[in-house]
């Protein structure tokens, strides 16, 4: 069902010596001196991504607050195995950077076999976005209320659509499901484009998405939001009650992407990156940028994003047990 990790393992043997960097500098880096130059932040998504959009649209006012440039470097593919092992394979000094989310929780029970240890080669610096889920149907399902659809669960197996399997919005259909109390059966797509396409053609009753990916639908008319997985409502969506509200008692999947680095990286270094992101969350630009995809820019601290982190490892591991999703 999952990618299978022994070719990506062989070609990240070749990351070692092309993404080295400066081998001469200290581990742990120079408080005094950090930073020397550019801090490189790798992404383990495409160019479009919600965590790369957000993250480019707070790079430069993060890079004004610490005194340097940001340079994105995208690294997509494999569960962000390919990106993570780039980013051990730099120099543990501070000047490297890397995207986790939500979904590399997941993947902490997907690929069992990883070639590293998320929770002692890296450490949190701050959360950068914060997200909910969107559950929509077509506008010509019949459906006007998430009750609606719920009542049609009585009657009739329901078809849910998400992308790729393993993902958060397969493994949040797969807890909508089970916390409904429903049957249906879920189905998987390559993408987020065809995942709309079966909705559109009134192949799937129902589907799980980020808003800024259904935002053109949806301000089309083309699909119905019926419900979103936050714990309160999304500014985006105002009218839209949340999953909990419309009946599913706890019901909540909020979705994060998040900043980290190196183990060993000083805590004086970490903490000034921190503070950054505190700050630049908080500006009302951001804000207000960040409101406009749908998400929320609120930072927090390491030891906020260490706990998050082993709860949402612990719930999705729950979650595709339960599912029988197995590794």
């Amino acid at each position: 069902m999952f990618p299978r990790l022994s070719a990506i393992l062989l070609m990240l043997c070749c990351l070692s010596c092309s993404d080295a960097g400066d081998g001469g500098a200290p581990s742990g880096g120079d408080p005094a001196a950090w930073p020397q130059r550019p801090l490189r932040v790798i992404i383990p998504f495409g160019p479009g991504g919600l965590a790369d959009v957000t993250l480019r649209l707070a790079g430069e006012k993060i890079g004004e607050a610490v005194g340097q440039t940001l340079v994105m470097e995208n690294r997509p593919g494999a569960g962000g195995v390919a990106a993570t092992s780039t980013m051990l394979n730099n120099p543990a000094d501070g000047h490297t950077l890397i995207v986790l989310t939500n979904g590399t929780t997941i993947a902490e029970t997907q690929f069992p076999d990883l070639p590293y240890d998320i929770e002692t080669q890296l450490q949190p610096i701050s959360s950068l976005t914060w997200f909910d889920l969107v559950l929509l149907t077509g506008k010509g399902s019949g459906f006007s209320t998430l009750d609606d659809l719920l009542e049609a669960a009585g009657r009739r197996t329901l078809r849910i659509a998400t992308i790729n399997p393993g993902s958060t919005q397969h493994l949040s259909a797969e807890l909508f499901k089970s916390s409904a109390g429903i049957d249906a059966t879920v189905i998987t797509y390559r993408t987020t484009p065809d995942v709309l396409g079966a909705l559109l053609r009134n192949e799937v009753d129902l589907v799980l998405e980020a808003y800024t990916a259904m935002k053109g639908a949806i301000d089309n008319g083309d699909v119905v939001p019926l419900a979103v997985t936050g714990s309160a409502r999304n500014p985006a969506l105002a009218q839209v009650p949340t999953a909990v509200e419309a009946g599913v008692e706890g019901y909540v999947v909020e979705g994060w992407n998040g900043l980290y680095t190196h183990a060993e990286v000083h805590p004086e270094i970490v903490g000034r990156l921190q503070a950054a992101l505190a700050e630049v969350t908080a500006l009302p630009e951001i804000q207000a940028r960040f409101r406009d995809l749908g998400v929320e820019a609120r930072a927090s601290t390491p030891e906020e994003m260490d706990e998050r982190f082993q709860a949402d490892v612990a719930r999705w591991r729950e979650v595709m047990i339960e599912s029988g999703l197995t590794p």
